[in-house]
């Protein structure tokens, strides 16, 4: 089966597995999770549950907001179903599944793809204060997280092998080129039409911001879960988070990064006129 294929049969699995419970909220349930995860066993996926359940509560959400204990119908083989203790999850507890699964299988990579762009998109839809924000002010908060995430980048990609300033300029490359269908930073740099000195990032609106920043943490994630080792083996899973990312773009029906409209502003521009209304969106988060 074609990978694009099999990325879309997988999210429309992971659509089609969603419940909407009585005060609108959307949950899964464990055990249908784990029969589309490939766990033969609920005994043996039980113990990636307590994983994920332990990196909420290191995350310092409340575990009992997202894993609730529940009585699900599951069919037996004689056609009748019987009720069995289960899980209903919200989806920020299956991206933690997810994450702590076992990467090796396709349904799980793609489902870590899904459930992160999905908990992502959630966050800033559900967070007031980022609603509230001009579309100036969401350009400089995402471009100052994505400054910081980047630095977190580079020592995890440090980790793996890349190792000089040419190394994570080819690897940043690779990442670029997989979001923005095959264009490297000095094809989108001219694209945007900007001078020698001007860097791209603070020359991108909010949602291309937002996709290079999800670009930069799943790749940081995906090379620290995974232990990857080697500079090409780096740069190519850069490349292929940078792709995961733009599928899902497109997925959702988005306009791809290299066609958004670049701002007339840059983001050091902007930094100076809002400065003084940052702190209290830092403090809000």
């Amino acid at each position: 089966m074609k990978e694009n294929t099999l990325e879309e049969q997988h999210k429309n699995t992971f659509d089609d597995l969603k419940h909407i419970n009585g005060d609108g909220q959307e949950f899964w349930y464990a055990r249908q999770l784990s029969k589309v995860l490939e766990y033969v066993e609920y005994r043996n996926f039980l113990p990636v549950i307590k994983k994920a359940m332990l990196a909420c509560e290191n995350s310092g959400q409340d575990i009992a907001n997202h894993f609730v204990e529940v009585h699900e119908m599951v069919p037996l083989g004689s056609g009748a179903e019987r009720e069995m203790m289960s899980y209903a999850l919200s989806r920020y507890a299956c991206y933690l599944i997810v994450q702590n699964a076992d990467p090796s299988k396709p349904v799980i990579a793609n489902g870590q793809t899904y459930f992160a762009m999905q908990t992502r998109r959630q966050e800033l839809a559900d967070d007031e204060a980022f609603k509230q924000l001009s579309e100036g002010q969401k350009r400089v908060f995402l471009r100052n997280e994505l400054r910081e995430h980047n630095k977190q980048l580079v020592a995890t990609a440090q980790d793996a092998g890349v190792e000089s300033n040419l190394d994570f300029a080819i690897f940043q490359n690779h990442g670029y080129m997989g979001l923005y269908g095959g264009l490297g930073a000095k094809e989108i740099h001219q694209k945007k039409g900007l001078k020698k000195n001007q860097k791209i990032l603070d020359h991108m609106g909010s949602t291309e911001l937002a996709a290079n920043l999800f670009r930069a943490t799943q790749t940081e994630e995906k090379l620290r879960r995974e232990d990857i080792k080697g500079k090409e083996k780096a740069n190519q899973t850069h490349f292929q988070v940078g792709k995961k990312v733009r599928k899902t773009i497109e997925e959702i029906g988005g306009t791809l990064p290299e066609n958004l409209p670049t701002p007339d502003s840059s983001v050091k521009k902007l930094e100076k006129e809002i400065k003084k209304d940052l702190p209290q969106i830092e403090e809000n988060e």
